[in-house]
């Protein structure tokens, strides 16, 4: 199989529907069972022989400094590229043209979490001759919406159709020939893009990924089915190579022996959980405090905030 070596991943958004827990943290930080939500995309990528990275950024651009403080990442080259002013994703992927210059690339969203095998979406790139391979899924109700026959795309658009058959999963193969259809320094959607090859001649094809779980997280409803999935059905990516990752309970947390921890809790590394405390279907982020005989109920609290008393179904 050829072997793509470069990836661009998307990690500019604003993350509004996740507000408030996306005040401290990018969308594509946050922490799944105390893993960075983008890191994901990165070890599928680098299991897939992926060498190389570029992100792109746009708000606290330090966090994201902060978790590659050496720009790598699993002995792997991380370029971080900020956007002061945001892009979108045509305009964000002529931004990093330099980096990536004439050899194919992935696209891939920091804000999903999938297990889904790329294999065919790579290898259909290279043998239909592609010039934008988009990966597809079925029903997801989410992304843009797509027509596709006998692996070719002939129609696409910003808005999911349920009339349509597939919406783009976030993840896709591009040739470098791209880069001379997207003007320089314009915020653009890559959809109008794309749309108008398509009716220029342009080889645009698509490959089903429908086997795996797939979490577009763009809300703390689909966060928390991601953890349910984690705890109720052990789901587990097989490109996570740490064993400990779906630990519940960080090591460096220190939780009270009379502290119920029930349902897809998580609690994160240096947290303090006193006596008496109940979780249930709550998160905690890194250095939480949760003081005695507290009652949290499908909650998520943010790093570092100290909490008492009786809560439910709220953002701390």
């Amino acid at each position: 199989m050829a072997a793509i070596k470069q990836a661009f991943v998307l990690g500019a958004g604003l993350g509004k529907r996740l507000r408030p827990l996306t005040e401290d943290l990018p969308k594509p930080l946050i922490p799944i069972y105390q893993k960075p939500l983008i890191t994901f995309a990165l070890d599928h990528l680098i299991d897939h022989g992926v060498k190389s990275f570029i992100i792109n950024t746009h708000r606290l651009p330090k966090t994201f400094e902060d978790l590659f403080p050496e720009n790598t990442y699993a002995g792997h080259s991380v370029k971080l590229v900020n956007e002061p002013v945001l892009l979108d994703t045509g305009g964000g992927i002529k931004n990093v043209q330099s980096f990536l210059g004439t050899n194919p690339f992935i696209v891939y969203s920091g804000d999903i979490l999938t297990d889904a095998d790329l294999e065919p979406l790579i290898e259909e790139h290279f043998r239909a001759q592609n010039d934008v391979t988009l990966g597809l899924r079925r029903n997801t109700g989410l992304g843009a919406g797509v027509v596709a026959r006998n692996g070719r795309i002939v129609a696409i658009s910003n808005d999911s159709n349920p009339a349509e058959n597939f919406d783009y999963a976030n993840i896709s193969v591009w040739n470098a020939e791209i880069f001379r259809r997207i003007p320089s320094h314009k915020k653009i959607s890559f959809i109008p893009i794309v749309a108008g090859w398509i009716g220029h001649g342009g080889r645009i094809g698509g490959a089903a990924l429908d086997d795996g779980k797939w979490f577009n997280i763009g809300s703390r409803t689909e966060y928390f089915d991601v953890h349910r999935a984690i705890s109720k059905d052990k789901w587990r990516p097989g490109y996570v190579k740490n064993a400990q990752w779906s630990n519940s309970i960080a090591p460096s947390a220190i939780v009270d022996p009379s502290a119920q921890i029930r349902g897809c809790s998580v609690v994160g590394k240096d947290c303090h959980i006193g006596a008496g405390v109940v979780l249930d279907d709550t998160i905690l982020w890194p250095g939480a405090q949760i003081a005695s005989k507290s009652e949290l109920i499908g909650c998520i609290v943010r790093a570092r905030k100290t909490v008492s008393g009786t809560h439910r179904n709220i953002d701390i």
